[in-house]
């Protein structure tokens, strides 16, 4: 399990690099008294807690399955997933709230230009890391790091934001700004959040990918062989790194179980070699009908029945139906 190694380390790195960037924002806080640095700080404490409930997640998602656990533990990161964006979105609600007191309590800013400076250096090094950490995910197919990830670029955007504005009030002296800009982000946040508890619920729920089925499609479509008559009944589903896939092979009827199974093969390799290795692949396999014969694109058929009307192009909507094809 090479790529949970790989996620583990990533994430390890990503929650120490969010527990520095958090005390610099505070530091930063404490020299301007702004607002708007003060939301970016808050929402960095998410990124502390997220980052340590990421790492537990990738450490019981990298767990071999076991008797209790037959397919792995790799749903452990959609659970954490969604807590990291139920954190989130709590964050967005407080920034909120802090907002609406300080309206009320009006805190002069001052040393703008040095708070600037430490949150220009945050937002640099989080999109870099951010950036890492989503690629790794997206890789390892790591729900977990690809939320860190976002999470980061979010909070680099967010903090560009805030930069942008303090800029302004820097030139202009339109304090007021200060709280506006903190609304704004608070909005940005709780939005970023909510699709992230979205798409963590959707894996809980083994939601179908439709972009992962549709370039599944493709690279059958375009390597398929002979021997495979039709496809159907295809299910994928992803636990953590590892992707489950069921489907029905329908193989000429006269193979015997050593030829069908070598046709497997073929078919885990194929898949392999375009989805990684995380794969854990299940396929039964049919004997060919005599309807079969006219989407059969095997020359050398010596029982066939019926001439070839046409190759059948598998599409989505054919291949996860639990129904053999015919023209």
């Amino acid at each position: 399990m090479q790529a949970s190694r790989q996620n583990f380390r990533v994430q390890l790195w990503i929650t120490v690099l969010s527990v520095v960037l958090f005390l610099t924002k505070i530091i930063a806080y404490q020299f301007t008294h702004s607002l708007a640095i003060l939301t970016d700080a808050l929402e960095s404490i998410v990124n502390v807690i997220a980052g340590f409930i990421g790492l537990y997640s990738l450490y019981v998602a990298g767990k071999p399955r076991d008797i209790d656990h037959p397919y792995g533990h790799g749903k452990a990161e959609f659970v954490s997933a969604a807590v990291e964006g139920a954190l989130i979105v709590a964050a967005g609600i407080m920034i909120i709230y802090e907002t609406v007191i300080n309206f009320l309590q009006n805190n002069p800013i001052q040393k703008l230009d040095t708070g600037l400076i430490l949150v220009g250096i945050t937002a640099v090094i989080n999109f870099i890391a951010g950036t890492i950490c989503y690629r790794i995910g997206k890789k390892n197919t790591s729900l977990a790091l690809q939320a860190s990830g976002k999470h980061l670029q979010v909070d680099t955007y967010s903090t560009l934001g805030i930069i942008a504005g303090l800029v302004v009030i820097l030139v202009t002296d339109m304090y007021w700004l200060d709280r506006v800009i903190a609304l704004g982000m608070a909005v940005f946040i709780v939005y970023n959040g909510y699709k992230i508890i979205r798409a963590s619920l959707a894996g809980i729920m083994d939601e179908a990918d439709m972009q992962l089925l549709n370039r599944f499609i493709t690279v059958l479509n375009e390597h398929r062989r002979a021997n495979w008559i039709d496809l159907h009944n295809l299910r994928v589903i992803k636990y953590g790194p590892l992707l489950h896939i069921d489907c029905h092979l329908t193989v000429p009827w006269y193979l015997n179980v050593h030829e069908a199974h070598l046709e497997i093969d073929e078919l885990e390799l194929l898949i392999k070699n375009n989805f990684g290795d995380a794969i854990e692949l299940f396929v039964h396999t049919d004997g060919c009908l005599p309807f079969s014969c006219t989407i059969c694109t095997k020359n050398d058929c010596p029982v066939r029945q019926q001439p070839m009307k046409a190759r059948m192009e598998w599409t989505l909507k054919d291949i996860i139906s639990n129904e053999k094809h015919r023209l």
